[in-house]
């Protein structure tokens, strides 16, 4: 079980990595801009790194199991305020989150996806929330 587990959240870091790797060199290339080729190259550096670490857990290594904790726990936060907004997701998530005008908690699923948002700007409201599948994820892999 343990191993059907680990190499579905390999898959789906392995898929949302090269998603992401590719999202980013696409916007990369244009060279419009010095901040937005910093945030692509900063993006990059972090799909890839999943991407190496889906690739490592699929192979069983125990250097992927690790670095795909850490490739969990980058996506478990999600922060929207407006002065600093960051998420990260890859292959999939499950975001329980909440804004802080409503208090009122939502639920937002996606499979097959991989977002990536850093700035040091954001919305008017406040949203604060986890990516669910990161920490469930994040729990299996500290199985033994």
């Amino acid at each position: 079980m343990r191993n059907i587990l680990f190499r579905l959240i390999g898959i789906l870091e392995i898929a949302g990595g090269l998603y992401g790797v590719a999202a980013m060199l696409r916007r990369l290339l244009p060279f419009h801009s010095t901040h937005g080729s910093v945030l692509a190259l900063l993006g990059l550096a972090l799909f890839g790194f999943v991407l190496a670490a889906g690739v490592q857990l699929v192979d069983g290594s125990e250097r992927g199991v690790r670095m795909s904790r850490w490739a969990q726990l980058l996506q478990v936060p999600l922060i929207a305020t407006p002065v600093f907004s960051y998420a990260l997701h890859c292959g999939a998530y499950l975001n329980l989150y909440d804004t802080l005008h409503l208090a009122r908690p939502w639920l937002d699923w996606n499979l097959g996806s991989q977002g990536f948002g850093l700035a040091l700007t954001g919305p008017a409201h406040a949203r604060f929330g986890v990516n669910l599948l990161a920490v469930l994820s994040w729990l299996a892999l500290k199985l033994r």
